[in-house]
């Protein structure tokens, strides 16, 4: 039995091509990031930091840091 003709000439896209793997660098300054700023927001809370009680301006560095490691991982696949 023949086929139809509106069944032979459907169009079928290509398949799309998958995006690349990240590159090493990408993890490695992923998880450097979110644990740099780990460490300095704990080491403010336990006063190891230099100054004499906790300060801002190393939770506002700790709170970018970990920000930027997001940021970053939105790139990552």
């Amino acid at each position: 039995m023949p086929q139809s003709k509106s069944k032979r000439s459907r169009y079928t896209p290509p398949p799309q091509k998958k995006a690349p793997p990240s590159k090493l660098w990408v993890p490695v300054t992923l998880t450097t990031l979110l644990a740099a700023g780990l460490v300095v927001v704990v080491t403010n809370y336990l006063n190891l930091l230099p100054g004499a009680n906790t300060e801002n301006r190393y939770l506002l560095l700790g709170i970018g840091l970990i920000c930027c490691g997001f940021l970053l991982a939105t790139n990552y696949r």
